[in-house]
């Protein structure tokens, strides 16, 4: 399928931005394609569209679905498995930092927890244990926030976002 000069520019960006965040390249753009066209996709259309290869498409649709953004459709008359993700772009980015968190920052916090809680913890420098309560509490207090902020509805949580720093005037 011929995408429109747009739909590519997306495409391509939204590959380029995912290898900024540590995505592969291919699974970013698989994933810009099924959002941006907003149907499903069965793998030799997404094949056809990106001219990558079919083992990249089906290695990227399993690291799209083990991160929930991706699920398998059936369309009637099809045998075919058809991709497809979700068209609410805040419910995507819900998605994003709940496995974010899962798989980065829930380690990182039972990591500083062991790390406080070893015998070795209380022979180490002042200073390096300062650190590390500090690392733990502000890693912890962020979580605490984030998970706050993701069960906001979608109205409010837009409301705060937009706020940005001038929530200060409220706080004083």
């Amino acid at each position: 399928m011929k995408l429109n000069p747009t739909t590519e520019k997306f495409v391509l960006h939204w590959g380029e931005m995912g290898t900024q965040w540590g995505v592969n390249r291919t699974v970013a753009q698989i994933h810009a394609l099924l959002y941006i066209l907003g149907r499903p996709l069965n793998a030799d259309e997404i094949v056809e569209t990106l001219g990558v290869a079919r083992s990249n498409v089906s290695t990227s649709i399993k690291e799209l679905q083990s991160w929930q953004l991706v699920h398998t459709v059936h369309i009637m008359g099809d045998r075919r498995d058809h991709f497809t993700t979700e068209d609410d772009v805040w419910a995507l980015f819900r998605t994003i930092v709940a496995e974010r968190q899962r798989r980065e920052i829930e380690p990182t916090v039972r990591f500083l927890q062991s790390l406080m809680d070893s015998p070795e913890f209380a022979q180490e420098n002042e200073a390096v244990r300062g650190r590390i309560v500090q690392t733990h509490d502000f890693v912890n207090t962020l979580t605490r926030w984030a998970n706050e902020m993701l069960r906001l509805s979608t109205g409010t949580l837009t409301k705060v976002l937009k706020l940005g720093a001038s929530i200060q005037k409220l706080l004083r």
